[in-house]
């Protein structure tokens, strides 16, 4: 691609899903958007990127940011955030939630395999939960990405990257090469396409939201107002869970890091006590 192609590209990803891309990771671009152009009809890479700048159509302005942002994903990414969810988070909202159900928000949630091994662990536990049910929703970006969540279909290569044998058998069906979830996991989540640079009020307010790995995609105000948004979506005794290598400090006082666990955060009550 020639330099002004990349600078296309880097300002439409800015303006539409809010990322700084790497200008220097070429591959990279290429590789996520020479689908788009195939699916399109063009020819290739650069005539994408002539219609884009030529046409303004916005659908197609919206398939590309959409393919720029999608995330890498896998079913239990990382182990830790889903080991505090079952060991941690789930049993205490349990025991507080008397009166309404447990809502619970996997965010760029990409092709949905975060998604569902939230699913499962909440299957799993439901016996341990008190009466208490759960309500879970998955949103992303892009509408390609949410098609194959709805859908439940995952390759051999995408169910064996870091799903245990034991879930795979109790919740998967073997449909010719791959695997489909069953409908029992399938319906318990809501899906729905949400960008995250939007107005969340309202969306309403959640126990829960895994949001990880897309904040520390956005320039420093973005990450900021990001934050801030889904901090106000938590009640005082909500969750935020973030990337691993993520962190909320010296970006913004919203929220605050939960002892021994790193990606987990807590609103801040003096900070909302001092924005009342």
């Amino acid at each position: 691609m020639r330099p002004g192609d990349v600078e296309t590209l880097l300002q439409l990803a800015h303006a539409r899903a809010g990322l700084v891309l790497d200008p220097t990771k070429i591959y990279a671009i290429e590789t996520r958007l020479t689908p788009v152009a195939r699916r399109e009809g063009f020819d290739s890479l650069d005539d994408l990127i002539q219609a884009i700048r030529e046409r303004g159509d916005d659908r197609l302005i919206w398939a590309t940011a959409e393919a720029l942002a999608c995330g890498e994903t896998s079913f239990f990414r990382d182990r830790a955030p889903f080991q505090a969810f079952r060991e941690q988070i789930l049993p205490s909202l349990a025991a507080a939630r008397r009166d309404r159900p447990i809502r619970v928000w996997s965010t760029a949630c990409a092709t949905g395999q975060e998604t569902y091994s939230l699913a499962m662990i909440i299957d799993d536990e439901r016996p341990k939960l008190q009466g208490a049910s759960v309500e879970l929703f998955g949103s992303d970006l892009s509408e390609r990405a949410l098609e194959k969540a709805r859908g439940g279909v995952y390759s051999q290569f995408e169910v064996q990257r870091g799903l245990p044998i034991r879930l795979l058998v109790r919740h998967f069906e073997k449909t010719d090469e791959a695997w489909t979830l069953t409908p029992r996991i399938r319906q318990m989540v809501r899906w729905r396409r949400i960008n995250l640079l939007a107005d969340l009020r309202a969306l309403g307010q959640f126990d829960v939201i895994f949001c990880r790995n897309a904040v520390s995609a956005f320039d420093p105000a973005t990450r900021r107002r990001v934050l801030e948004q889904l901090a106000r979506a938590l009640p005082d005794d909500g969750w935020l869970v973030l990337g691993l290598d993520e962190t909320v400090i010296g970006v913004t006082e919203a929220l605050r890091p939960a002892h021994g666990r790193r990606g987990l955060y807590t609103p801040n009550p003096a900070y909302r006590a001092a924005a009342a």
